[in-house]
């Protein structure tokens, strides 16, 4: 599955917000050396440059074209093209951002251990998740992909899920190596201008990726159209013609 820098940041501003509020409560010390881990095209890179100008900061991701946009936007940051799940510093971090991107990677019960022992002490690792799962925008993406059109060839819509776990279960795993585990969760509503058709729009930069990845051209435009029409009793209009998407989001910081 390839990334689009493009169509990711057509909803930029919205997708950054939740970014800014994870870094606000942070619990405040010297920041020396600092990664974002799934950096994408530079926009959660560039709120942590601003909150630690003198840190050294590395971005990761494993897409090619996100790295492209990350360091045409941030030409004096290091960003590296790497997997998460096997990302190892070689030394210890005063904060390890990862903004929408830890959701993606199956293996939660190895991973969030593995990270915080990359903290220094006093150090802390900022976790933003998507906790979307059971919104109706994700269970219509589900139906729609059971059509017998190109279900064979999507196979098991459980596949496409993110890995998800109770609040209790992330706080007993980070608790066990951290001195202090912070966890909330926000329900952002978004407004956009051109109805469901914004929808649609906003999860092709992500969500709707693993579905569409196993589709031709015609049948990814005949799977959206589909998800589209579905999504219109949904999510109504409001007076002046947007709709309103929540997204619930998660957000965990374990400081060491």
């Amino acid at each position: 599955m390839t990334w689009s820098a493009a169509q990711y940041a057509l909803f930029e501003s919205e997708r950054t917000r939740p970014v800014r509020d994870l870094l606000a409560a942070v619990p405040p010390r010297e920041v020396a050396w600092a990664a974002d881990l799934g950096c994408g095209p530079g926009n959660s890179t560039e709120i942590l440059q601003r909150l630690h100008p003198d840190a050294a900061i590395c971005g990761v991701d494993s897409s090619a074209d996100m790295l492209a946009a990350a360091r045409e936007r941030l030409p004096d940051v290091r960003f590296k093209q790497a997997d998460i799940a096997t990302w190892d510093p070689g030394q210890p971090y005063d904060l390890i951002l990862a903004n929408a991107s830890l959701q993606w990677i199956p293996d939660h019960a190895a991973l969030f251990p593995r990270l915080a022992a990359q903290l220094a002490p006093g150090g802390s690792l900022a976790i933003q998740m998507p906790d979307n799962q059971q919104e109706l925008v994700k269970t219509l993406m589900r139906q729609v992909a059971t059509d017998p059109r190109w279900s064979a060839r999507i196979g098991d819509e459980r596949s496409t899920r993110f890995p998800q776990h109770p609040v209790p279960w992330y706080y007993n795993l980070l608790i066990a190596h951290c001195q202090r585990v912070d966890i909330w969760r926000t329900v952002y509503w978004h407004m956009l201008p051109g109805g469901v058709a914004d929808i649609v729009q906003w999860f092709k930069g992500s969500a709707l990726r693993p579905f569409l990845a196993q589709l031709s051209p015609d049948e990814q435009t005949a799977f959206l159209d589909a998800y589209q029409q579905a999504l219109v009793p949904a999510y109504p209009a409001q007076a002046d013609g947007s709709v309103l998407l929540p997204i619930p989001r998660l957000f965990l910081i374990a400081t060491r």
